[in-house]
Formats: structure tokens, sequence, C-alpha cells
């Protein structure tokens, strides 16, 4: 159904849930990657201090999954993870895509769709194409929020200029910090610049929906956005993702990403999902959405479309509450409640957290005898996905 300018500029959640018939061809599907941006720093997901009124606006014209993780900490292989479904083992070392790698892309360019990636000042032409062409998927992958963060024009900087961050970590930096611990200095200047590049991203973002409606294509175009990887930016007496410490973290701010869902009349407006997703399980969720085949290399995601479309899953179905990741020796598995980080199959530093009680992960109970049940239990969960899903 479409909506005026007006509307999609206010705001304006006055949009049906879904629309009485779907469309008449496959959705377009306008895919926007970032690099190290954590779901806390994000208005959408209650940050009141980062100034992002186009990603809020998204947020709130869809929904946005609460409890969203990528499958590895790290820009390069939380990437290869969200465009192939597969887990960091199967990947291999490098944590790259291979050329032999089924990609979203290959899986819908076999559907029918036009594919490409483009960088945030490209995209905009293939936008215009698709009004009369066929559905297209387009990446659009956003320079990486690290230091020094390129060129940052001096409005953004002046958002920041006088922002204290008050409610940001002071903690020392921590002993075993690693990538970005020299950023941790001038914390607060640094995250001045990190916020400023944050809403400089957030105008992309802007431009490009707004593009999306000046073609007259919002109703027929799904948008997503999320994130490889988070960031620590001082929590934890860290700075950056996975690789702030060394061993590698599994943190919440380094694995918790935002992903948020637009399509009006199609994606329920002021919707959150509390479903624990991971980035492995887009492929085949974009497959379930364009009735694509998922492709036959073992993989462990599933299609979250039913809880993006504002419905249940099918009678006698049920989800599965403990997702998982895996970077360089540190292994993950978390669920509602508990998180469980091993290192070296066991054999190295472990942490058990109680995230109910303990939702910034200082309390390690992974030598607490009251939890040995649940720490074996979850070690237990993450042999078994490391076994079936390392080819």
């Amino acid at each position: 159904m479409p909506i005026s300018r007006r509307h999609f500029l206010c705001g304006s959640l006055a949009l049906p849930l879904f629309a009485a018939k779907t469309a008449e061809k496959p959705p377009n599907i306008l895919l926007m990657v970032v690099d190290d941006l954590p779901a806390w720093m994000m208005g959408t997901y209650g940050n009141k201090e980062i100034k992002t009124p186009h990603l809020d606006r998204l947020g709130q014209m869809g929904t946005h999954f609460l409890n969203h993780f990528t499958a590895a900490p790290a820009a390069g292989p939380g990437y290869a993870s969200l465009m192939t479904g597969r887990t960091p083992m199967q990947l291999g070392e490098s944590g790259a895509i291979a050329a032999a790698d089924t990609t979203i892309e290959k899986v819908l360019a076999a559907a029918g769709y036009s594919c490409r990636t483009e960088k945030p000042e490209a995209a905009p032409a293939m936008i215009e194409a698709g009004k009369d062409g066929a559905p297209f998927f387009l990446t659009v992958r956003f320079p990486a929020l690290e230091l020094p963060y390129g060129e940052i024009a001096s409005k953004y900087l002046d958002l920041y200029a006088n922002e204290p961050f008050e409610n940001y970590s002071v903690e020392a930096a921590a002993a075993n910090a690693r990538a970005g611990k020299e950023l941790l200095a001038s914390r607060i200047a640094n995250l001045r610049r990190y916020a400023a590049t944050v809403s400089m991203i957030d105008d992309a973002v802007g431009a490009l929906t707004a593009r999306v409606l000046q073609q007259h294509l919002l109703d027929r175009t799904l948008i997503v956005f999320t994130s490889t990887c988070g960031a620590l930016l001082g929590r934890h007496g860290l700075w950056a993702a996975g690789d702030a410490s060394d061993p590698a973290n599994m943190f919440d701010e380094s694995v918790r990403v935002p992903l948020v869902w637009s399509w009006p009349g199609r994606v329920p407006a002021q919707s959150i999902r509390m479903e624990p997703v991971s980035t492995y399980d887009l492929l085949p969720t974009l497959c379930s959405l364009v009735a694509a085949p998922v492709p036959n290399r073992n993989l462990c995601g599933r299609s979250y479309l039913p809880f993006a479309t504002g419905n249940g899953l099918p009678k006698k179905k049920t989800w599965r509450y403990t997702v998982f990741g895996q970077y360089r020796e540190t292994a993950m598995a978390r669920t509602e409640r508990y998180k469980l980080a091993l290192r070296s199959d066991g054999k190295g530093p472990g942490e058990l957290y109680d995230l109910p009680v303990d939702a910034v992960e200082h309390v390690n109970q992974f030598e607490n005898p009251e939890y040995v049940g649940v720490k074996n239990s979850l070690s237990a969960e993450i042999a078994q996905w490391k076994k079936q899903y390392s080819a």
C-alpha cells in the first residue's frame, strides 16, 4: 500500500499490519549491513544519546528483534556467516566467503532476482532500476565503524561536541585488552567520533529509504538493517568486538547486533520480537520469503519469517532457544537466561553468566558448583553444534 512522503518522513504508523493479498511479484530486498555496530548503540534499542532519527523511524515502521546475535563477533566472519548461513567452523579459519559457497545472492539470482552489492553512494541507481525491471536484491555495505572512521563532516561532530556520555563505562582498561585498547585512554573523545559516524550512516540510511519511496517502491520492498558484529566501546575495559580481548570474548556488546525489518503492509509496525535469532538464520529466512529452496549445505539456521511477519509458528512446531557463536578459540552458547563461553573446547578459561541477575556479565559463575548442571548442559550443546555443523 503506497504511503505519502509526509507519512513516511513523519514516521506515521497508521499502516495495516498485513495486506489483503501478496504482491504480484516477489518483493525487492534492500539489505543494509554495517560493521562494529552493537544493538545497544541504537535508539531503537533504547539508546538516548546517539542521534539516529532515520534508523529509529525505520524501527518504528517495522519490527526489530531484541535478541539477534552474530555467529562470530568480528566483521569478516560475521558477514560471511550472514550471507551464507554457514557456521564459522564451516567457513574455515579465514572466515571469508569462498567461491564455492552458496550465498544469498546466488540463491536469489537463481530465483530471478537482480543482485548487487554496493557502497551507499552507488546504491540509488539500482533502486531506480528496480521500478520496472526484475526484483532486486541490493546489499549495501557501510564502512566499518572503527577509528579513524574516515572523513566525518563537522555537522556530525558538532552533534556530540558537548555530549558527556554519562551512561557509558568508565572501567579501567582490562589486563587482556587487545584490539582498540589505545582508544580507551581518550574514550569520551573517541565515543564522540564513533557516535558522529553512526549519525552519518543514519543519514545515508535515510537517503536510501527516501529513494525507495521516491520510486514508489515502498510497498514492494523489504528493508533489512543489521550489523555483522558489535563493539564494547569501553565496557569491560575493552573497545572493539570479539578481538578486543585476548582470548576473544563473547560479551553481549560484541555479539548482540541490531536486526530491523521494515515492509509496510507485510511487516507489523512498532513490533518487538523476543525470540533468539542469529545471523546464520537470514539465508533460510529469505529463502522462505521468496519460496526458494534452502541450499543443501548442512545449514544450522532456521527461518524466522513467521516472527518477522507477526505470525507464530504452526501448531506443534517449536523454536530453538539456544544460539551459538564461534570466534578463534572461543565458542558460545546463549539462552534467554544463561551464557556460556568455552575456550579451546573447555581446556581454556571459561565464563558462565546468569543474565537475569547479572545482565552486565561481571560475575563469572563458571567455577560455582551451584551452576555445574547448567555448565555441563550448555557445554554438551556447544559440542553437539560443533560436531554437527563443522563440515
